[in-house]
């Protein structure tokens, strides 16, 4: 039985984590998860079950919002979340078997290094789509989507790091556009994945069905507020902030397992400092960039804007 305080609490990190989940594609698997064990005394299984439960509502309602927003490619979406949705129930099936944590070391290795990369990436002021660039391939799409939804389902989070940081390093559309897709085809993994935590663990869901409605509701209000903050934002900005992030959520883990257990505050400090006045080096480098390509004779370049709602 929960208390009424708990699940206050929950609600709003259902709110705080679908803001970001739904601002930067990343955020609500890894920031739910992390307070339901600390909040509610979950085991990483449940948590997995019941923020992927919840995310059933806030993935719809994230996809709608960016939907009205004209931040989907759908292609994209199909490609990589039907292939996701496949990972995902593996995923989860095995999750409810099998304890991941060894593997978290290596992943967050990845991941860091994905975030670094982007951090740098973004820092140089690039993100403006060429027009010649041609579209990722579906066998790119379905592997990434197969990866993807597999590590959402075992880690309790991780689409949007794997997915949105992947194609962000990618360069071949606008921030924007990949945070409102990869949200999109989410609501595939997150289905793929309850079901499979369903089968396998029935009672536990319905024991923690008070998390699961208490984690909708925030997720649920906070939806479209992120839509309309991501088409606001400078694309720039947006990149930095998403590596950045990846980063602050990973290296710490890394260097844990690395026996570094001393100073690791001063570490996240220093991730969203640097991170930080990299991104604002990047917005400054990519106006700069923006001007002297339109002063060349024969080259137009528009700075990247957010679109807005026609």
């Amino acid at each position: 039985m929960y208390k009424l305080e708990t699940l206050v609490l929950i609600a709003l990190a259902g709110l705080a984590a679908q803001l970001v989940d739904g601002g930067l594609g990343m955020g609500f698997g890894v920031t739910s998860t992390t307070m339901l064990i600390m909040l509610a005394g979950l085991t990483p299984a449940a948590a997995s079950a019941v923020v992927h439960t919840a995310e059933l509502g806030t993935t719809l309602a994230s996809g709608i919002a960016h939907t009205r927003f004209g931040n989907v490619d759908w292609r994209t979406a199909f490609s990589i979340g039907i292939p996701g949705a496949i990972g995902a129930f593996a995923g989860s099936t095995i999750l409810v078997r099998l304890s991941t944590e060894a593997a978290k070391p290596i992943m967050s290795l990845i991941l860091a290094l994905i975030g670094l990369n982007l951090v740098l990436r973004f820092a140089r002021g690039l993100t403006q789509r060429k027009l010649d660039a041609k579209p990722h391939s579906r066998g790119f799409l379905a592997g990434l989507g197969l990866f993807g939804g597999f590590v959402d389902a075992t880690g309790g989070g991780g689409w949007g790091p794997v997915t949105t940081s992947t194609l962000m390093s990618a360069g071949r559309a606008e921030p924007r556009r990949i945070v409102g897709t990869v949200n999109t085809a989410e609501f595939l993994v997150t289905l793929a994945a309850t079901l499979g935590f369903a089968i396998g663990m029935w009672e536990d869901l319905v024991a923690n069905l008070a998390a699961v409605l208490a984690l909708l509701a925030g997720g649920v209000i906070a939806a479209p507020i992120a839509a309309w903050v991501v088409n606001r934002m400078n694309p720039i900005a947006l990149g930095g902030v998403v590596g950045t992030l990846i980063v602050f959520l990973n290296l710490p883990v890394v260097l844990k397992f690395a026996g570094v257990t001393d100073g690791l505050v001063f570490v996240r400090i220093a991730i969203l400092v640097i991170g930080g006045a990299l991104s604002v080096r990047g917005v400054r480098k990519a106006r700069e960039n923006s001007r002297a390509a339109s002063e060349r004779e024969g080259v137009t370049v528009v700075e990247p804007q957010p679109a807005r709602l026609t």
